[in-house]
């Protein structure tokens, strides 16, 4: 099956679940292969915010997954904590492109300093390493003056922090408007063709 191109996404335990679900939808639409790392307490958030039990067992929360997005066979991939042959385990076979999204501080911390302690940490270390792209969408306030010197690290190593701070400016009527703006902007870093809004400055209606 070719896809367009293959992105990794993991989802940590901070709040903000909607937005993992909806760029791994448009992902999905997008004809991306995405390989999905989900922590434990993603999990309870999931649940918490969105009433979701995902599947303990990768394969069958990818199965879960591929039926919720309607994706094609082997479009969503999901790896257990502890699958370090996976791809994105390596520098020789791991997607270029990764989100993190929502980021837990904690998370941020660990690949601050390298500690690679599970699949999610080992992954944004590869990213890191082999000079890809990472993409960090935490959603935390207030911040400690930790947690922003783990960011300006990070940004110094060439990671691209983007906190889920959705804007007003195209006028929101929901709650879905406010994801889509976060949602879209990861998008638009990814080079991924987004239509959920218009840009600053243009006029007419995003198609959702």
């Amino acid at each position: 099956m070719a896809f367009d191109r293959q992105i990794t996404l993991a989802i940590t335990g901070a709040s903000g679940a909607p937005y993992a679900l909806r760029l791994l939808e448009l992902l999905v639409r997008a004809n991306c292969q995405v390989f999905v790392l989900i922590s434990s307490a993603a999990k309870v958030v999931l649940a918490t915010e969105e009433n979701l039990q995902i599947p303990a067992k990768p394969d069958a929360a990818a199965a879960w997954l591929i039926e919720r997005y309607q994706a094609q066979p082997e479009q969503i991939r999901v790896f257990g904590k502890d699958e370090w042959f996976s791809p994105v385990a390596s520098g020789s076979a791991a997607p270029k492109q990764m989100v993190v999204c929502p980021c837990s501080t904690g998370t941020l911390s660990a690949i601050a300093v390298g500690a690679s302690d599970n699949l999610i940490e080992r992954a944004a270390d590869v990213v890191l390493k082999e000079r890809g792209q990472l993409l960090l969408v935490p959603r935390e306030m207030p911040l400690s003056s930790l947690h922003l010197e783990n960011m300006l690290k990070l940004s110094n190593l060439g990671a691209t922090i983007m906190p889920a701070s959705p804007g007003f400016y195209h006028q929101p009527q929901s709650i879905q408007d406010l994801v889509d703006f976060v949602v879209a902007r990861i998008l638009d870093h990814l080079g991924i063709d987004q239509q959920l809004m218009a840009r600053w400055g243009y006029q007419g209606a995003a198609s959702k």
